[in-house]
């Protein structure tokens, strides 16, 4: 039997590809979670609270991996209360999985780490790698930052390798996911620009995440933070128009940024979401010689129109993209690297 593969989360929108990616390849997969609420997938299933230790801590003894997705939906509003539990869901969860990993006699190989593109600042100028790339400000900054302060801080042993994912904007053909937000907004005749439109997004495929998660954990020096992104960032007016190619819309209403106020309030979100200019270049990623099968978007977006429809969701495609653009970055500002 092969060494298991424990995920937190698991029940959540990528713990659930992920769980499906892996027994897939008939792996063992443990899932950790709250609640069995949203999970449906097959494999042994532990409940934990998130903050203190108890039997799924097991689970982690001569494990394979360890992938830690836990942490409060960012999609509300940041009042004190949502922003305390958005702040102590990631911290506590990655504190209490670090002690757990250190009272193991054989540890993990391999602990990966969510964490979040919005680490870097509005960016419009050039894109933000893992070496040089600026931290931003605000509140959803300091959330991260004290998210992989947290992770790397934990006192595990040697033999554990730790990985930290930045991870961008996530495509895959779900309801509720973002592809399928846009797509009906484009069909609707709402896929204009938001905001000035100018602001860059860094986005993945669903492939291409469970894919780089793959590759970083089959490359023994891989460790420290990558942005899980792809080398192609479209600004928002260019998303939208693509969405409005693929959807054949023949225009799309723009939203201002005092409309988008207004709506996210009705919703009870936040207008950063898709205000803010994520830049996140995949340089570690790019530079370990990762290969990305959607790395341009009007392929990705038809890829998943393609999917549509058919049985599950987690369907594999016969075709594949041609080639990778290549991203040239231009003059950066120096930041440490953890």
């Amino acid at each position: 039997m092969n060494p298991q593969i424990v995920i937190f989360a698991a029940n959540g929108f990528l713990g659930r590809y992920l769980a499906r990616h892996y027994q897939n390849q008939g792996r063992e997969v443990v899932c950790v979670a709250r609640s069995r609420d949203g999970w449906s997938g097959d494999g042994m299933f532990l409940e934990w609270d998130g903050k203190t230790l108890g039997p799924w801590a097991l689970a982690l003894e001569g494990a394979e991996r360890v992938i830690n997705l836990a942490g409060r939906n960012v999609n509300c509003r940041y009042d004190a209360r949502n922003r305390r539990e958005i702040l102590e869901s990631r911290i506590d969860s990655t504190r209490v999985i670090g002690q757990a990993i250190s009272t193991c006699k054989i540890p993990p190989k391999l602990w990966i780490n969510a964490s979040s593109a919005t680490f870097y600042r509005h960016a419009e100028d050039h894109g933000q790698d893992e070496w040089m790339g600026e931290p931003g400000e605000g509140f959803s900054v300091g959330v991260v930052q004290a998210w992989e302060e947290a992770f790397f801080a934990a006192a595990v042993p040697g033999a554990t390798r730790k990985i930290a994912l930045r991870i961008g904007m996530v495509l895959a053909n779900e309801d509720g996911t973002v592809f399928d937000v846009l797509r009906h907004l484009t069909r609707r005749g709402l896929g204009g620009k938001m905001g000035k439109g100018s602001q860059r997004v860094s986005w993945i495929h669903m492939d291409d995440l469970l894919g780089s998660i793959d590759f970083l954990a089959a490359d023994p020096l891989a460790d420290g933070v990558f942005n899980l992104t792809t080398p192609e960032f479209p600004t928002n007016r260019e998303l939208m128009q693509a969405f409005r190619e693929q959807q054949g819309a023949p225009f799309g209403l723009p939203a201002t940024e005092l409309m988008l106020e207004l709506g996210a309030r009705l919703l009870k979100t936040e207008t950063e979401l898709v205000l803010k200019s994520r830049w996140a270049d995949p340089r570690r990623l790019r530079e370990a010689g990762f290969r990305w099968r959607w790395p341009h978007l009007d392929a990705a977006l038809a890829d998943l129109e393609s999917r549509i429809g058919l049985e599950g969701f987690f369907r594999q495609p016969e075709r594949r993209s041609a080639g990778v653009r290549i991203w040239t970055p231009g003059k950066r500002a120096t930041a440490s690297l953890r």
